[in-house]
């Protein structure tokens, strides 16, 4: 039996298609792959039809059919990360012969022990982590828009296996959607001169982007062999996952991977470490040869000798994506205040409680603890940055610093991002995240829209408890799933629950809550005083 490339087969006998060799030939159809010839989806449906074979120039995958979806787990994007390979930009994978066998997740990234791993498929964690998770619409398609999507974790943690953000969620809705596994903390960031020298481009550091860039390099060169489009590709993420998306849009490596991203709470605009600052802080651990030699258990061990118990909201944190001036630019404020950015159309958004869960853990006793933290983040400014954070009791000293911090970490790149995009790309839109879950007294907290985004209501946000949605939890959670596959279709969202959603020259953005409305206005003189702290040019 034949079908033709992007059908899939849903009877239970098995067979295998024949190869089909297409070459790629047409410009405006395949646009910068012609030339290339790729082979058309090669499947084999087993006697029990749970398994498909995909046929990618990269080589055959066996996948597994889930609920509205079939998977390719574990799928590898470059050589393993490790040996002499360790802090080295990633190595293309090669091409591998046979079937691959692509139905079980393969290792998150090594990281520290942390709460987002126990929702986390994976089989454990290792340096051997650059893989993708692809998830196809089942019945496949042709030309379909794909989605990619980073996960968050402040860099240092997460798991592109998290059950959470299973991307199966959205090839349900009929896109492809692959999460990606990159290198974390010490392993993806760690910059130090031994390893300028190795670099053709005299950088170091950065290594977890240039992750990212080589996943999107391969998602454009196979994804056509799964149906997808490698002309619509999505990126989208949370966190530091949103942050990495954003500084995707001022790399020069990044260019033309992509044409759409979706920024979720992106942390955009923090600040950020000049090389040279990275590189002060990494020699402190001794020769690279020598690092080279110790065990990943090893390494990871000496990650806490560079990252402070207290960070610090106005001055730039090591182990972070570094201004290389190779990766990312030297100033990536400049790249986007003058155009220097690949300006594709842009979903931006916050959700209107980011701070307080991220800083349960430091310590705001009272009201000397509150403007200790002032006096050494703004100095001269403290008593402005007291007037716009006001704690007139003890009792007020905690939630006075988690909105500082939500403003400094993600309201004010929400905001700056949607702005200065919008001026070069009209394809630009907000939101602001305010839906509060059932019977919560606070929130939505920082990762808080995550379930909703993928359908996932009845797993935890992040650093959250398991509630029961309401009615109003499940009619959102569809409204902007549906929201975010048009955007990835056709670059507009579209109206959303009846509201159509203003583009971000407007000033305008839509907020998502009880009921979906447009708005003018959030938080702007924290965000406008923030601004001129960091030196980024606040609106006038």
């Amino acid at each position: 039996m034949e079908l033709d490339s992007g059908h899939w087969c849903a009877c239970g006998a098995s067979f295998e298609l024949d190869r089909i060799c297409a070459a790629l030939s047409d410009p405006g159809r395949h646009g910068r792959r012609r030339g290339l010839c790729v082979l058309a989806v090669r499947r084999r449906v087993s006697e029990a039809g749970d398994t498909v074979i995909v046929q990618a120039p990269a080589g055959a995958l066996r996948g597994v059919r889930t609920p509205g979806a079939t998977e390719f787990r574990a799928v590898p994007y470059a050589a393993p990360p490790t040996g002499a390979n360790r802090w080295r930009a990633p190595i293309a994978a090669p091409q591998w012969t046979g079937v691959r066998d692509a139905t079980e997740f393969g290792p998150d990234a090594m990281q520290r022990p942390s709460p987002l791993q126990a929702h986390s498929r994976a089989p454990g964690a290792g340096e051997d982590c650059l893989y993708l998770n692809i998830a196809v619409p089942e019945g496949g398609g042709e030309h379909l828009p794909v989605m990619v999507w980073f996960h968050g974790g402040s860099f240092m943690f997460g798991s592109a296996s998290d059950r959470r953000t299973d991307p199966a969620a959205f090839a349900r809705e009929g896109v492809i959607c692959i999460s990606v596994g990159f290198r974390l903390g010490i392993f993806g960031f760690l910059a130090h001169p031994d390893l300028a020298a190795e670099s053709i481009a005299n950088s170091a550091g950065n290594y977890s982007l240039l992750d990212q860039i080589a996943a999107l390099r391969w998602i454009r060169d196979n994804i056509a062999a799964f149906g997808g489009n490698p002309d619509r590709i999505t990126i989208f993420g949370v966190s530091s996952g949103g942050a990495a998306a954003a500084l995707l849009l001022v790399s020069p490596l990044a260019k033309g991977l992509f044409h759409q991203a979706i920024l979720e709470s992106a942390g955009a605009f923090r600040p950020l470490a000049r090389l040279d600052q990275a590189m002060i802080e990494g020699v402190k651990l001794g020769p690279v040869a020598d690092l080279r030699r110790r065990s990943a258990e090893e390494i990871l061990a000496l990650e806490t000798r560079l990252v402070p118990a207290q960070r610090s909201l106005t001055s730039a944190r090591i182990l972070r994506p570094i201004r290389d001036g190779w990766v990312v630019p030297a100033d990536e404020h400049v790249a986007f205040s003058t155009g220097q950015i690949y300006a594709v159309p842009a979903i931006v958004g916050s959700n209107t409680d980011e701070g307080s869960r991220l800083v349960a853990a430091w310590k705001i006793d009272n009201r000397e603890d509150w403007s200790a933290i002032l006096r050494a983040d703004f100095g001269p400014a403290a008593r402005k940055a007291e007037q716009l954070y006001p704690a007139t009791t003890d009792a007020d000293a905690r939630p006075a610093i988690a909105a500082l911090f939500g403003d400094t970490q993600f309201q004010l790149g929400a905001r700056e991002l949607a702005r200065r995009l919008g001026e070069h790309q009209p394809r630009t839109f907000r939101y602001l995240f305010t839906k509060k879950r059932a019977g919560a007294s606070d929130g939505p907290h920082h990762g808080g829209e995550v379930p909703y985004v993928f359908g996932h209501l009845d797993q935890p946000p992040i650093g959250g408890a398991t509630v029961e949605p309401d009615a109003r939890d499940v009619s959102l959670s569809e409204s902007i799933r549906r929201a975010w596959v048009r955007f990835a279709a056709t670059g507009i969202p579209g109206t959303i629950d009846g509201v159509a959603w203003p583009d971000a020259r407007s000033g305008s953005f839509v907020e998502l809550g009880e009921t979906t409305t447009v708005r003018a206005e959030w938080r702007e003189a924290q965000i406008d005083f923030l601004c001129g702290v960091l030196g980024i040019g606040a609106k006038q």
